[in-house]
This record gives C-alpha cells, sequence and structure tokens, in this order.
C-alpha cells in the first residue's frame, strides 16, 4: 500500500493529518485482501521537493524518520510498515541507514525513496542500490515507480527485491485500453520477469 507520500508533500509540504489517519486507512484496507506492507510516509529529497519546503535533505531524513517512529507507534493491525531511505546521493543513502540504527532488521523488507525522477538515468539508480547494499547487503529493497528504462539494467533488477510502477497502467490509457486492468498489469509483470539477471556480475559488486 503506498503512502500517497509525493503527491501529499507536493501539495502541502508536509503531512496536514496526523500519522494515526494513515494509521486508521492500512488497517481498513488490511480488511479487503491480503495487504504485505504499508510504506511509510517519507519526505522526498529531489531538488525541486527540497524548493517546496524549504528543508535540507539531512532534515527530510530526520522527518522520514520521526514519521516512521510515530507510525510504528500506532496500531496497525499487524501490517508490516515498510521503512524509506531518503537521499539523493549514494553516500546520502548510507548516511541515512546510519540514521536508522537498529530500526532496520536482518534482511528487513525497505523502500528506495527519490529514485524515480532518474528512470532514465539508470546509472544514477545503480549507484544508490550498490552503496545500499555494499553497507546492508541482507537488506530487500524496494523501489519506487522504476519504469522499463531503469529495469533494463541487468544490475538495477538484481539488486531490488520488489519495484512498483504505473507505467503500464499510463501507456495502456493513452494507448486506448483499460489502465485498471489486471491483465494489464500482468504483461508488464511478466515482460519485467522475464529479463534476465547476471548473477555473476552482481556478485563482482556486491560481496555475499
Amino acid at each position: 500500500m503506498d503512502s500517497g507520500a509525493f503527491r501529499t508533500i507536493e501539495a502541502h509540504g508536509g503531512y496536514p493529518e496526523p500519522p494515526e489517519a494513515y494509521a486508521a486507512q492500512i488497517r481498513r484496507w488490511s480488511r479487503n485482501g491480503e495487504l504485505l506492507a504499508a510504506v511509510s510516509q517519507d519526505y522526498m529529497c529531489e531538488p525541486h521537493m527540497l524548493a517546496i519546503t524549504g528543508l535540507t535533505i539531512a532534515d527530510h531524513q530526520r522527518l522520514t524518520i520521526e514519521r516512521y517512529d510515530a507510525l510504528m507507534a500506532c496500531d496497525l493491525g499487524g501490517v508490516y510498515l515498510m521503512p524509506v531511505l531518503q537521499g539523493y546521493t549514494p553516500a546520502d543513502y548510507v548516511r541515512h541507514l546510519e540514521m536508522y540504527g537498529d530500526r532496520l532488521a536482518h534482511g528487513a523488507w525497505v523502500g528506495v525513496g527519490s529514485v524515480c525522477k532518474r528512470n532514465g538515468d539508470p546509472a544514477a539508480i545503480e549507484e544508490v542500490l550498490l552503496a545500499i547494499k555494499r553497507r546492508r547487503p541482507d537488506l530487500r529493497l524496494h523501489g519506487f515507480g522504476i519504469k522499463t528504462t531503469a529495469l533494463r539494467s541487468a544490475i538495477v533488477r538484481a539488486l531490488l527485491w520488489t519495484a512498483d510502477s504505473m507505467a503500464w497502467s499510463f501507456a495502456a490509457r493513452k494507448q486506448g485500453r483499460d489502465g485498471n486492468s489486471i491483465q494489464e498489469a500482468k504483461m508488464f509483470a511478466d515482460k519485467i520477469n522475464g529479463m534476465q539477471v547476471d548473477q555473476t556480475l552482481l556478485s563482482l559488486m556486491v560481496p555475499a
């Protein structure tokens, strides 16, 4: 379950509702099927988002963790709350890892934020993911808004455990098809899952 963080920060420069309001939505949606996780409400670190809040990357990283802690203190109905790593340069993400401390358990499923606007430069996404994995190879990383352009990179696909994208829906609507069709989503997923991952190349970059 996505938190809608990007649009919320873009529109309001922060979260107008308390953490309890989002926690209530998580509990509500958990009763409509098998909700695997809900993404924490983070603060993106792209330059235009910093311009909206007037804050720094370090501020957004701190606020992201504070919001995560506040949500973890709420009743989430047993749903896993996915923490999000924020930053812009690889070093930023490593610093955010350190700021989280022992909140990130071994093998935790963790989101990587502020990468969706860099789909046209897969190398930049690779560098971010590699920096995180070199520090914490145990983490299961989730990429937000990762398009086929970036997923063509064997490195990106190998380093991500999961990813989400609305590119398939946008393409379907643009081409006159149903942008809400489960079949459209499945065709996109099958296309991505059919791409080969070079594990040998990956092992040379990230020690096991």
